[in-house]
């Protein structure tokens, strides 16, 4: 079976989409594949464990001509010099916009040969999508791409809802590597939190799509009845409002702020429980993040969260801004040792059977070769 050729367009911030591009990236070189990213920076979680990953930086040349740098032009270009040069056989952008329509501009300057996989991860359609300047242009990011992916059922119906493009659209979960997994830490006594403390966590951008007010207020009327500590890992434009907000309830000996952390595999062995009570959310990679560890998760009822949290079984699904009932299945979580060992077991397996990166990644490469008429693979 011949090895591939295949360009990986990606943002490089710590993000969900840029993780999980990365790490397919990543993984492909390990099986063979020649893998080479185009971004504006070297992606978040890239570094030289295969010898055969070539990054490609895309700078935005500045000139007085334009009041902007043009760097979608500039990506562009860059994606047709090296599809040329290194003979590329397929480019998968991650985003439909500005990246798919970049991989098609550099496809229409290099060859009809050159194929183009778009992922829709969600914030090109969920955001991006209601703005009715944008909507002609996703469309065409979208339909003129040789396959596209989505990375939930429910991120596949938003975008034939908002979109409405004449194009199948196939569903490829995001995925967990095995290596992500519990492991042995004393970060709990090193943050300084009492041992028989019970451990809540949240991760995000913090922006105010991830409710994390909803998470604060949650968790001071949890501490009404149990003994806990908040975990709060991330930045962004609303860190400082709950900042605030954890000093007007008066839970700052609760709750702790850690900002943004490279490694997060300790952080999540420490964990009971991890809460995600976004407005919209796509996927949820962080989901899967904390159930290799083991960790039951609580998530709205929103978006592409229910295909990973099955209520009741791995985790508890509650409607949004209902702060009442996520307080009482975040007690009952908390309290009830029984039924926190069977969602920690149920968590681990939907990881690994459901969302396990054998399993995504075979998916990925079977699309790739059937794009190129390749024979299947088995």
């Amino acid at each position: 079976m011949r090895k591939l050729k295949i360009g990986i367009v990606c943002y490089p911030t710590v993000g969900g989409s840029g993780i999980v591009a990365t790490e397919l990236g990543i993984q492909m070189a390990r099986r063979g594949h020649e893998i080479h990213f185009f971004s504006s920076s070297t992606p978040f979680r890239l570094s030289k464990r295969c010898s055969n990953v070539f990054f490609h930086q895309a700078d935005a040349n500045q000139y007085a001509v334009f009041q902007y740098p043009p760097y979608s032009l500039s990506l562009a270009s860059k994606i047709a010099e090296v599809s040329r040069r290194e003979k590329l056989d397929i480019i998968h952008a991650h985003y439909a916009i500005p990246h798919a329509v970049c991989a098609i501009l550099a496809k229409q300057m290099v060859s009809d040969e050159l194929k183009v996989m778009t992922t829709l991860h969600g914030t090109d359609i969920t955001t991006l999508g209601y703005d009715a300047s944008l909507h002609d242009v996703i469309k065409f990011g979208i339909e003129k791409s040789d396959v596209v992916t989505a990375v939930s059922d429910s991120l596949i119906q938003e975008t034939y809802e908002l979109i409405d493009p004449d194009k199948e659209i196939v569903r490829v979960h995001n995925f967990i590597e095995e290596s992500f997994c519990r492991v042995p830490t004393n970060l709990k006594s090193e943050l300084g939190i009492p041992l028989e403390n019970k451990v809540v966590l949240h991760i995000s951008n913090f922006r105010p799509v991830k409710r994390v007010d909803q998470i604060v207020r949650t968790f001071a009327k949890t501490l009404e009845q149990v003994r806990a500590t908040l975990l709060l890992v991330g930045d962004g434009p609303e860190s400082s409002s709950i900042y605030h907000l954890v000093k007007d309830l008066g839970i700052e000996d609760s709750v702790i702020f850690l900002g943004n952390q490279e490694s997060l595999q300790e952080i999540f062995s420490v964990a009971d429980v991890f809460l995600l009570l976004s407005d919209k959310e796509s996927f949820g990679l962080v989901l899967l993040e904390a159930m290799a560890c083991g960790v039951p998760c609580i998530g709205t009822s929103i978006g592409g969260i229910p295909e990973v949290i099955e209520d009741g079984e791995n985790g508890f699904l509650v409607p949004p801004e209902d702060i009442n009932t996520t307080k009482e299945r975040l007690v009952k979580l908390l309290t009830d040792d029984a039924l926190h060992l069977h969602m920690s077991e149920k968590s681990l397996d939907t990881a690994r059977n459901r969302f396990g990166a054998e399993k995504i990644l075979g998916e990925y490469e079977n699309l790739y070769y059937n794009l190129l008429d390749k024979v299947e693979i088995v």
